[in-house]
């Protein structure tokens, strides 16, 4: 994949945005689960009411409800991404849970230019969408899977402890920053769809994490916040903070 070259769009004249890259309304990721759901929905519904029809109805309820469920866990709706290279896009969708200063993962190798960074923490829920973005443009330069616990995705902890897959993505600039895919307690399927080497646009495509994650953005120090904790946020459109080369307005900086 490149880098997107279509020309600018605008909201409501205001603000240039990419447009997004076409693609199913139901990742692909989730077609063979959907398919479970329907086949045992399906089975359990026709072994119940040959028990009684009642008590099949009941069962075939509870089956479409899961099986819409799943439908909308996996859907994979189009996004605005706004046109500022400086832009951190949030990579998923979900509530801001940490901000602050952290050193970068060991894993994703960012040696001195890795301490003190920002980092911005974006928990999901199951309702969520679980597609993951690209916060910036740039080349991923490393891509590295780390076994680990199963913990609450939104406590501290589970940055470093949790199942992780830590991306290094070099931007246009020369600066590397850090996007940390994280297992949660239900979640225990990370999927990183790219290989390193790859470069991508901002706000491309790059995973998803089933059921119910988190994901950990490590920003250079400098970079000035635009987000606050406890507040919603949508991949692919949110600006998490704005990159800074000596200083910026807006925002608290870090």
């Amino acid at each position: 994949m490149t880098t997107n070259t279509t020309p600018l769009q605008t909201i409501a004249g205001h603000v240039s945005v990419l447009p997004d890259q076409p693609a199913p309304i139901i990742a692909r990721e989730g077609w063979p689960i959907v398919a479970i759901f329907v086949v045992v929905g399906a089975i359990l519904t026709a072994g119940a009411s040959w028990i009684h029809p009642i008590a099949g109805a009941a069962v075939g309820l509870v089956s479409l409800v899961l099986t819409v469920w799943c439908l909308w866990f996996f859907r994979d709706p189009a996004r605005q991404i706004p046109a500022d290279p400086s832009a951190v896009i949030s990579p998923a969708d979900g509530v801001i849970c940490s901000i602050g200063p952290a050193d970068a993962l060991p894993e994703l190798q960012l040696g001195e230019s890795g301490k003190g960074m920002l980092r911005v923490c974006v928990f999901m829920n199951v309702f969520n969408v679980h597609v993951n973005r690209m916060p910036l443009a740039g080349t991923v330069t490393r891509i590295v899977h780390s076994p680990g616990k199963f913990l609450n995705a939104a406590v501290e902890k589970a940055s470093t402890e949790n199942e992780r897959c830590a991306m290094a993505i070099r931007l246009a600039d020369g600066r590397v920053i850090g996007c940390v895919q994280i297992a949660g307690l239900v979640a225990r399927r990370i999927v990183c769809r790219i290989k390193e080497g790859v470069s991508l646009s901002q706000g491309s495509r790059y995973g998803l994490i089933r059921f119910g994650s988190r994901v950990d953005v490590y920003l250079p120090a400098g970079t000035n916040v635009q987000v606050k904790l406890g507040q919603v946020v949508v991949a692919g459109e949110t600006i998490l903070a704005t990159l800074s080369s000596g200083g910026g307005s807006g925002g608290g900086q870090y």
